[in-house]
């Protein structure tokens, strides 16, 4: 029987599921530490996989930049039951990975160069390569998919806009009039300022904001996961690449605008927004209407981290995308 034929006839069970006696990584429980060569040095960033599953291998981009695999954990309660086979990784910079101070490695081409490598030491293929990218992880796979797209079975774009400039012009024509105008008033001045560090700058923000377009919970009620991630952001690369908050971007990305090019894009590709987004869900539908094979999973309940506040259907919706088109669907 050919590797091929021996993928189509894989039927995933528990016991084949959780069966990593052939593979090379389990002695550290799924881990890999992956080299990446860049122009500036080499570095090692981390992986992490769970189960098997020959035909669906869904690689995890998280959002940032500079924020880690952590807020992603909540994978561990849906996708293992259906079969899935996923891998978290912190991108270069990121807690669990080397974090360089070279701000010249802070560039979105190098950011997918380094994709690419990963999924090469990964051994993942268009047979299999699943690849969801959450908030700027989400521009990082759109770029990815506009280079490598003959590399992918699939394309998950999560919580993300295609044009930087549209989600700031949402930021300010819808969300910022909500606030209360004095608050907005002090943020704009901590950040004339640069004043980032100050308590009072991320205070303002969790109270008028955060729990009500990224995570629709009372900030002490904030999982787990989400709390480690925050905790450990590196600043280093999220300010200079997003800006000083998720109000909008006022980092090297302000200008990013792919929403042309969305239509080259012909693998299968699923959009998902949220109501409460801090990205305009209305735009997030209509690119998929734009990509040439596009679907959009909308979470009504949720916001920008709506894997947590509109957590069943975001898990449902994903997992039917990414078995519809492993049944050619």
């Amino acid at each position: 029987m050919t590797a091929n034929a021996a993928d189509r006839s894989f039927t995933v069970t528990s016991s084949s599921y959780l069966d990593c006696s052939a593979r090379d990584d389990r002695l550290a429980g799924g881990v890999r530490i992956i080299p990446i060569a860049t122009p500036l040095g080499d570095f090692k960033v981390w992986t992490k996989r769970v189960g098997n599953n020959p035909r669906i291998k869904l690689l995890l981009l998280h959002g940032g930049p500079g924020a880690t695999h952590e807020y992603f954990e909540a994978c561990d309660c849906y996708l293992p039951a259906a079969g899935i086979e996923y891998y978290y990784y912190d991108q270069l910079g990121s807690y669990y990975s080397d974090q360089p101070d070279i701000p010249d490695l802070w560039e979105v081409a190098r950011f997918v160069d380094e994709v690419e490598q990963v999924r090469i030491a990964l051994g993942l293929d268009a047979g299999n390569f699943f690849l969801l990218g959450h908030s700027w992880g989400g521009i990082l796979a759109i770029e990815y998919a506009l280079k490598h797209q003959h590399r992918l079975k699939g394309l998950v774009i999560s919580n993300m806009m295609a044009s930087m400039p549209a989600y700031n012009d949402y930021a300010e024509r819808v969300l910022m009039p909500t606030m209360e105008p004095t608050a907005l008033a002090e943020i704009k001045r901590l950040e004339a300022a640069r004043d980032y560090a100050n308590p009072r700058y991320m205070e303002l923000l969790m109270q008028q904001h955060y729990i009500y377009h990224v995570l629709r919970m009372p900030a002490d009620e904030w999982p787990d996961p989400v709390k480690r991630a925050f905790k450990h952001l590196n600043p280093k690369v999220y300010i200079p690449m997003q800006g000083p908050s998720e109000l909008g971007a006022g980092g090297a990305l302000a200008h990013w605008d792919r929403n042309a090019d969305l239509r080259l894009i012909n693998v299968p590709t699923m959009s998902i927004g949220a109501r409460y987004d801090t990205m305009d869900p209305r735009y997030m539908e209509s690119m998929s209407r734009t990509l040439a094979h596009g679907r959009y999973l909308d979470c009504p309940d949720g916001s920008h981290m709506a894997m947590y506040d509109d957590q069943q259907r975001y898990f449902d919706g994903l997992i039917r995308f990414l078995t519809d088109i492993d049944g050619g669907r």
